[in-house]
């Protein structure tokens, strides 16, 4: 009798340990459910024949609230980078969750999609339209629009912003020229703003044509030969231009802060100590954030 006692009270233990533990991984579940995180997706492309991954940030409570919409950033990633280097070399997340808790950002959908690669095996690198790539293509027909349907995107131009460093950060000042209608602001980091048209006469490798587009899609140009509707187009976007003292690409920098202030479109300027590093680009993120929430929904 001892033993059949001993026996069910073994078990009504375990039944009790088996609902705390229960208990104690749904409340994990729920807890992780309300952190922010990253995640690596994967969209076909028929335009370019070809899956490309994607990374994308979900701020905390995404999975909760479900009837909350949220503002986007599109942030754009430098030659021979891919979707992944904001998330692990920038630390994206680290500082949003920072931001977030000191009350600097609003929760936002942060998007970083993959145009590059190693250039040195020539692969495709760059934003735009090229022979046997046309990214630019597959971003405004393809990416963005799954992007903007598959997640709670506030899909106007009030509430989406562009964002990018070195080539991305020229990919991002051109998106936004060219597309001024959709973005509400464009934060240039380490930017290439424009290049010189590589020699037509040598290797028409990934770099050529990236050089090349580069050189063709020139944001110095577009400010220089706009007419005054399309400078009052400019003007709807809040344009920030983050440059390093010690950047090889602040000359051209330059340039383009020279054809704004000519054309009189508004813009930000920081001349930041710094070089064309991660260290420095890691370090934008603590004011490009707070720069495009200032700005959505205006």
């Amino acid at each position: 009798m001892k033993r059949i006692l001993f026996s069910i009270l073994l078990c009504c233990f375990a039944l009790v340990a088996s609902a705390q533990d229960s208990s104690q991984q749904e409340r994990i579940r729920a807890a992780m459910r309300n952190q922010s995180r990253t995640e690596v997706k994967t969209i076909h492309s028929n335009i370019l024949n070809a899956d490309r991954q994607y990374t994308i940030f979900l701020p905390a409570g995404y999975e909760t609230n479900t009837d909350r919409s949220y503002p986007v950033l599109y942030l754009l990633h430098g030659m021979n980078g891919t979707h992944e280097d904001w998330a692990g070399r920038g630390h994206l997340k680290d500082v949003m969750d920072q931001l977030r808790a000191a009350g600097e950002v609003v929760d936002m959908i942060v998007v970083m999609p993959n145009a590059g690669g190693n250039i040195n095996e020539n692969v495709w690198n760059g934003y735009f339209n090229m022979d046997g790539w046309a990214y630019e293509r597959f971003f405004y027909e393809e990416f963005l629009p799954t992007i903007e349907k598959e997640y709670r995107i506030k899909g106007d131009k009030a509430n989406r912003a562009i964002a990018g460093l070195s080539m991305g950060g020229g990919g991002s000042t051109s998106y936004a020229q060219r597309y001024a209608d959709m973005f509400c602001a464009c934060y240039a980091m380490s930017a290439l703003m424009h290049y010189p048209a590589p020699d037509a006469s040598s290797e028409k490798n990934a770099m050529w044509h990236m050089l090349t587009a580069a050189n063709k899609y020139s944001c110095v140009d577009y400010v220089n030969g706009a007419d005054e509707a399309t400078k009052e187009k400019l003007r709807t976007v809040s344009w920030y231009i983050d440059i390093g003292d010690d950047d090889f690409l602040f000359d051209f920098n330059v340039d383009f802060i020279m054809a704004m202030r000519k054309a009189n479109i508004p813009y930000q300027l920081r001349v930041r100590d710094g070089a064309h590093t991660w260290e420095y680009w890691h370090s934008a993120l603590y004011e490009a954030l707070p720069f495009v929430s200032r700005i959505f929904g205006k």
